[in-house]
């Protein structure tokens, strides 16, 4: 095999420093040769300057040190020629514990390609080599990409090859001594790594159970009714999950997912001496915990992506410029329509029964009527303006703005439900169309109108108008009734009844007022401590002091009216709060099993 145009050396350089180092050979440079490091990261929209970790960068021609000169916060010229090999060489810190960047320690090692690895101006579409080194303070540290190996150690260290240097920085990189197990789905190899697990997780139900994802989602795409295009687009794939005491999340690439969730929430092997026989005999698979459901639908939304925006995606994603922000009004598409497919599938798949899905459907639905920014902010809006507001909240966030995750959930749920209402078509069928009409690439709005129009029989036009553009509330009850299902409204709970939404690790610490609400009329700011209520006037009154938000209801008794005392900036003041009667929530439950069954099975 020919030896690729550009090629990367990275070994670890300080484990406790948290140093990678990194070496670039650039065989045939432009005279005065540009090279960038990303400031984002496809698939988290915000600028996060990873130049920032970037040190003692070097440059190299013909064995004689050349110039360097920067040129903006993450470009450098180098003062070379064109006839002979260029060689940058530096350093990155990494210590970013998320699934966005890099960390290194003494057990574990990871990163993605654009926290690490620098951009050869002029020569993207090259093909690329990445060599991971190995080194004795390494034993028994394996790696995991989804990179396309070219000479590796039976550990995964070695050389690595990528078409692009897109697709070179679309493959996290793994390395550590974790636990690793495989399966296939749909007649495709898949890997899952899992560093930082404890002795009690049971492996063999994660595999199980992401097998029974994998293979829901390939029938969803690639089933009997997929036509043409029925092959799935990956040769194989790796899911990476770094189990930590606390944190959730992950981020989508071509051929691979990089995760991060509690070690609380992995599945358990059963000890003998500890764990209840089964209640119901032959019942041998306990129903899955709320956290580990909670990381059944991670690993199903990130699955979910490997067509839904890593290949049908924007077409302003066609091509990615690293070095800014790349804009678009469809992130309620890419992101919303996954997350109302993640948990659905996990529905479809066996892992979830009617009841569970329809309480994970009703936070959701309540999630979305408990932000006030829903009447300000479309859906379209804010995937356009994620860059600035999703990915940097604050006390205000709610009021100002909609998710396009969640909200753009809810438009894919009154989508589906019109259509089979209709009786013609599916989103079902019309995701499977999009991909047919887009080959399996970039789309528009406009894509998604016409495959509406074409399989139901009518223009939605105007409800992508005023669902998706608009900030009127959607039409959900009635659809959902519709359906077969009941919806019942029930109280709230206090914090939504107030308006509030609080932290009680240590009192009740204020982190937001929302809009319109009895907490806002009373006063109430972000920051605010709640010490303790006043209950009755004069000399009749009575104090108490608060430890959690739940002790107001003891104390209020059948009050309406109470004395909030709070602390700000060390200032005690004492606010005026009425107590609000008529706020609920919303829970579903099937009224029609067959009519249900139709649209979850």
């Amino acid at each position: 095999m020919a030896v690729a145009a550009l090629r990367y050396r990275v070994q670890v350089l300080d484990l406790h420093a948290h140093l990678f180092g990194v070496t670039l050979t650039i065989a045939q440079p432009a005279a005065l040769q540009r090279v960038r490091l990303p400031v984002w990261i496809p698939g988290s929209y915000l600028v996060r300057e990873f130049s920032k970790n970037l040190q003692r960068l070097q440059a190299h021609q013909g064995g004689q040190a050349i110039a360097l000169t920067q040129l903006d916060k993450c470009s450098w010229q180098a003062a070379c020629g064109a006839h002979q090999p260029l060689v940058l060489s530096y350093e990155i810190y990494a210590f970013d514990p998320s699934v966005r960047t890099a960390w290194l320690d003494a057990t574990r090692g990871f990163f993605n390609g654009t926290s690490l690895l620098l951009q050869v101006s002029g020569q993207e579409a090259a093909p690329h080599e990445l060599t991971l080194m190995g080194n004795r303070a390494l034993v028994g540290w394996q790696v995991a990409t989804g990179l396309t190996p070219q000479k590796i150690s039976k550990s995964g260290f070695g050389s690595y090859r990528a078409a692009s240097y897109d697709e070179l920085v679309d493959c996290p990189v793994e390395m550590g001594a974790f636990w690793s197990g495989s399966f296939r789905a749909g007649g495709i190899a898949h890997r899952f790594v899992v560093a930082g697990a404890p002795p009690s997780f049971d492996g063999a139900r994660l595999l199980a159970d992401t097998q029974a994802i994998c293979e829901a989602q390939i029938r969803f795409w690639h089933g009997r009714h997929s036509g043409a295009r029925a092959k799935a687009p990956h040769a194989s794939y790796l899911f990476l999950l770094n189990a930590v005491d606390a944190g959730y999340g992950g981020l989508e690439h071509r051929n691979s997912t990089a995760l991060i969730g509690t070690r609380k929430d992995l599945p358990r092997l059963d000890h003998p001496a500890l764990t209840p026989r089964a209640a119901t005999p032959g019942d041998t698979k306990p129903k899955p915990s709320e956290g580990y459901t909670r990381l059944l639908g991670l690993i199903s939304h990130e699955y979910f992506h490997t067509w839904n925006i890593k290949r049908l995606r924007p077409a302003e994603f066609t091509g990615y410029d690293y070095g800014g922000e790349n804009y678009t009004q469809l992130l309620w598409f890419f992101e919303g329509f996954t997350s109302y497919y993640d948990d659905l599938l996990l529905r479809r798949a066996g892992l979830l029964d009617d009841s569970a899905y329809l309480k994970l459907l009703s936070k959701s639905i309540n999630q979305v009527l408990q932000t006030p920014g829903r009447a300000l902010q479309s859906v379209a809006q804010a995937s356009f303006d994620a860059w600035v507001k999703y990915y940097r909240p604050d006390e205000n966030t709610p009021n100002a703005t909609v998710s396009y995750y969640t909200k753009g959930a809810l438009v894919a749920l009154c989508l589906d439900l019109t259509l089979r209402q209709q009786g013609q078509t599916t989103l079902d069928a019309v995701m499977r169309a999009l991909w047919q009409r887009c080959q399996g690439g970039p789309m528009r709005e406009g894509d998604l109108v016409g495959v509406l129009a074409e399989l139901s029989g009518r223009c939605y036009a105007d409800e992508i108008a005023r669902w998706v553009h608009g900030t009127a509330d959607l039409p959900l009850k009635a659809l959902l009734e519709q359906q077969g299902l009941s919806v019942l409204e029930e109280p709230a709970q206090i914090a939504q009844r107030l308006g509030l939404r609080v932290s009680e690790s240590s009192g009740i610490q204020i982190k937001t007022v929302l809009r319109g609400g009895a907490a806002e009329q009373a006063g109430f700011a972000a920051g605010d401590e709640w010490l303790g209520v006043t209950v009755g006037a004069a000399k009749a009154a009575t104090h108490w002091r608060l430890k959690q938000l739940d002790d107001l209801l003891l104390y209020a008794g059948t009050a309406t009216k109470i004395g909030a005392l709070v602390a700000r900036d060390q200032r005690l003041m004492q606010l005026s709060l009425t107590l609000p009667q008529a706020v609920t929530t919303w829970r579903l439950v099937a009224r029609d099993t067959p009519l249900v069954s139709q649209w979850l099975n």
